[in-house]
């Protein structure tokens, strides 16, 4: 806590967060994600720096990481929308599927480890980038969406994923999809959406089970730190529209190599924290 009276320490603070807002925003309008594969981890080494221990530095990176998807999510989905690629049918389906996938994974995430969960995303990333970079050739569970029990399922899978950690869920979403035949500026268009649906419920999640909790940072509301989301906020709305106008205009091809790398070194950096 006495690091917050060093003015050195307060500006190298602000700076880390500024610039994570801007990676954030941008990531979000190009490839349809909250941004939390960066904003957990610079959450959490920040809270570490102000000495909260980790019991409290991880739920609250998680928390504050999807109260900043909020904002980052609807400006990207507004952009992906206003060029006709945001699917507002496969919104409706998903509303409720996902909202119970957020509830199931806040209760998961009280009693599983953190690795468990850092696996998880490392193999679904490695999958749908494997995919992305190959071209897609034979990766395929259909040329159509499923029915509604196979369209349920999934909302309700990348809900339970997302929330526990701290994503919007544009990769999980992006791979089901892509791999259900969307066309790849459709799926991160749609994904853009998803992010609203999962961050929204999540981060009301992540308040009310921060509420009243000992040893929290100075300006927090639950697990989710405003001075964090403050500072985040201007610079990741800044960039949004750079990232969807950026999407837009590179072909399918270049888009897929660029997701498929981006989400090999989130892979890489979940694969640092497990074995690290």
């Amino acid at each position: 806590m006495e690091l917050l009276s060093d003015p050195q320490t307060i500006l190298m603070l602000v700076a880390g967060l500024a610039a994570a807002g801007v990676s954030i925003g941008f990531l979000a309008g190009l490839f349809g994600v909250g941004g939390g594969a960066i904003s957990v981890p610079v959450f959490f080494e920040i809270f570490q720096m102000l000495g909260y221990p980790a019991e409290v530095s991880m739920p609250l990176a998680v928390g504050t990481s999807l109260a900043v998807i909020i904002p980052t999510s609807i400006s990207s989905a507004r952009g992906h929308h206003r060029r006709g690629t945001l699917d507002m049918a496969i919104l409706r389906t998903w509303a409720l599927p996902i909202l119970v996938g957020v509830i199931i994974g806040a209760v998961v995430a009280r009693f599983a480890g953190p690795v468990v969960f850092q696996a998880v995303f490392v193999a679904v990333a490695l999958l749908n980038a494997t995919k992305l970079l190959t071209g897609g050739r034979g990766w395929s569970l259909g040329d159509t969406l499923p029915g509604p029990v196979g369209m349920n399922l999934g909302g309700a899978l990348i809900g339970t994923a997302s929330a526990i950690m701290g994503i919007g869920g544009g990769a999980l979403s992006n791979l089901f999809l892509t791999l259900h035949g969307m066309a790849i500026h459709r799926a991160i268009g749609t994904s853009a959406g998803v992010g609203v649906l999962i961050a929204i419920p999540g981060t009301i999640g992540y308040v009310l089970a921060g509420y009243g909790q000992p040893d929290l940072p100075p300006g927090s509301l639950g697990f989710v730190s405003l001075f964090a989301f403050a500072l985040t906020i201007p610079t990741s709305l800044l960039t949004t529209r750079f990232g969807v106008a950026l999407a837009h205009r590179m072909s399918r091809r270049s888009l897929e190599i660029a997701f498929g790398s981006f989400l090999l070194l989130v892979a890489a950096r979940f694969i640092w924290a497990i074995f690290i």
